[in-house]
């Protein structure tokens, strides 16, 4: 038998046998014992070194068009399996169009979000700039510029996570006020802005500490602004926050780069003043630091502290979303716990 009749005797019983398989692993299977390395079609072709070099093209191209019908009846068959499964499995199952479909769930603005869009709105409505910043911070812009030199023990209560000795991760959203002020021309008026953002420092978590949490610091800089200005605008945003019959307690207090320097109360929601939980019994919740900015920090921007002065003030997002919504676990806001998140869905 010639090699053109071997190779026409395995097509005619290769293309039978596709017709009965029944499953995709049989025709793999047979594919590769009829076209594979040691297939028997390979086999046929070694017979090829004995044929006269005019047979050989003819002998080469008869393979080729066995190998193309070959693997054309492949594909053709596997589409016939699969309807052929898809109709069994149509079949064998049932749909009740009567079924309700299923809920898609629809994500949210996560809270700490919403209440920093929610004091931005207020400060915009008030003729404030809104900042971004540098979470990467230069030592200089962090401390220095905010009146704290090297070793100045005030530099303890916010050790940071430090990249080399001169950069590290900002303790607080402060150096934009002094990049803001660098680049102000207060030749066209003051400078009225709040600077959002995330900040770090080397705390221990626990209920009411993270190494990472969410400041929004406010600067304004002009001519003869006094604590007046500061008491009333806190006394604003404090009422829009947590509602018109609050009332706000200043108690003297120290940070390097304000002087003179205040802790902010407010009376508590929960109470009205009267003592509970909230409050500890004392009627008045902490809820912000403040205070006229520091000649020097004024200076250090090129400004006369004779001529110009200012306030400016630093709330904590995760403190304000705390005490509005009873939360008690500062953890809550990044551990990603949607049964925690979506109580807050807006």
């Amino acid at each position: 038998m010639s090699l053109q009749e071997k190779i026409e005797e395995l097509r005619q019983r290769t293309l039978g046998e596709l017709l009965t398989v029944t499953d995709e692993k049989t025709l793999n299977d047979l594919r590769t014992v009829m076209l594979g390395k040691k297939g028997e079609l390979t086999e046929i072709l070694k017979g090829m070194k004995d044929l006269a070099n005019e047979e050989r093209p003819i002998v080469g191209a008869i393979a080729n068009a066995f190998r193309d019908e070959f693997g054309k009846a492949i594909e053709q068959r596997k589409q016939e399996l699969a309807e052929v499964a898809l109709n069994q499995a149509l079949q064998s199952e049932t749909l009740d169009v009567t079924l309700p479909g299923k809920k898609q769930h629809q994500g949210t603005r996560h809270i700490l979000t919403q209440t920093q869009e929610e004091i931005e709105e207020i400060f915009l409505g008030m003729g404030y700039e809104i900042v971004d910043g540098y979470e990467v911070e230069t030592d200089h812009y962090n401390f220095e510029r905010m009146n704290l030199p090297k070793d100045h023990p005030a530099r303890d209560m916010q050790d940071t996570f430090y990249i080399t000795n001169e950069i590290l991760l900002r303790t607080h959203t402060s150096p934009m006020q002094a990049r803001t002020m660098d680049s102000h021309d207060f030749s066209k008026g003051g400078l009225r802005m709040i600077a959002p953002g995330r900040v770090y420092r080397r705390d221990t978590d626990d209920a009411t500490h993270s190494h990472q949490f969410h400041q929004i610091e406010g600067l304004v800089v002009d001519k003869n602004i006094t604590m007046a200005d500061l008491k009333g605008t806190l006394d604003l945003v404090m009422k829009k926050m947590f509602g018109q019959e609050r009332k706000l307690r200043w108690r003297p207090s120290y940070f390097p780069f304000t002087e003179p320097s205040v802790e902010v109360d407010i009376s508590c929601f929960k109470c009205g003043g009267k003592g509970c939980n909230v409050c500890k019994h004392t009627g008045w919740i902490e809820i912000l630091g403040a205070g006229m900015v520091h000649p020097n920090v004024l200076e250090m921007s090129g400004l006369d502290s004779t001529v110009y002065s200012g306030f400016a003030f630093g709330l904590g997002q995760e403190r304000i979303a705390m005490l509005r919504y009873g939360i008690n676990d500062i953890r809550g806001f990044y551990q990603g716990d949607i049964r925690f998140l979506e109580q807050f869905g807006k």
